[in-house]
């Protein structure tokens, strides 16, 4: 299989301070690339020739990769792409979610007044990048730099509902997670179709959380089950795509 290549204009620059965390920064923005095939072969001289920086910071970057999943290493064979989440792992990340995600937003509802406004700041700029998603899906144009920056403020809300648990451990979860979901995203072709749905499930969220705990939580566990049944729904149609 081919090895990666970094585009010249998306490397042209690395700061000296986070150094490490830039390096990291952009072979995980690599990752989420949908043309990045699993089982493609990440050479660690390669990587860094294309980022003009010295193996050190691309070898640790990988080995912060492979903990979430997103990349394997083989013995004597080196790095590789994980194949998509499918499957039993998919349903595993969406119990998981279910989990970590509907606890995190019942100790956030405890204390809403500072969050509450945080997430509608949010929530207005999923808003804004959901129409411009849907504009370019029906003018059939739909940019790379787009679809991430849909993920990413999609994902914010929900990293803020985490911030707002004040608590360090599920912080750390949470990456753990929001790394394998948007790798799931971008296999299984979903999160960007479904974006209206979410921007309304999100809102029930939001109400819900001036609510009381139970029905924050409640109002999360129904996003998370509506986004496990789309994604569900996405890869058996790429499934079918595909042996046809």
């Amino acid at each position: 299989m081919a090895e990666t290549i970094f585009s010249p204009g998306a490397t042209s620059s690395l700061e000296r301070r986070g150094l490490r965390d830039r390096v990291y920064d952009l072979v995980l923005d690599m990752l989420m690339s949908s043309s990045i095939e699993a089982g493609t072969r990440l050479s660690i001289d390669a990587i860094a020739r294309d980022l003009n920086v010295s193996p050190t910071p691309v070898r640790e970057a990988l080995v912060q990769l492979e903990r979430t999943g997103l990349v394997t290493r083989e013995a004597h064979k080196g790095y590789r792409v994980a194949p998509p989440i499918a499957d039993d792992q998919l349903e595993a990340l969406f119990d998981a979610r279910i989990v970590l995600e509907s606890g995190a937003t019942a100790l956030a509802a405890r204390e809403p007044k500072q969050l509450i406004p945080a997430l509608e700041a949010a929530l207005a700029e999923h808003v804004t990048v959901m129409e411009r998603v849907q504009s370019s899906s029906a003018s059939g144009d739909m940019p790379v730099d787009l679809i991430r920056e849909y993920f990413a403020v999609d994902w914010n809300f929900h990293h803020l509902i985490f911030e707002g648990a004040r608590n360090p451990f599920l912080l750390d979860m949470s990456e753990a997670i929001s790394t394998r979901v948007h790798r799931m995203r971008q296999t299984v072709k979903t999160g960007v179709s479904d974006a209206h749905e979410a921007v309304t499930e999100h809102r029930a969220i939001l109400d819900a959380l001036a609510v009381g705990p139970d029905a924050a939580a409640q109002a999360m566990r129904e996003h998370v089950d509506k986004v496990r049944e789309r994604s569900r729904r996405d890869a058996a149609r790429q499934a079918s795509n595909a042996a046809g």
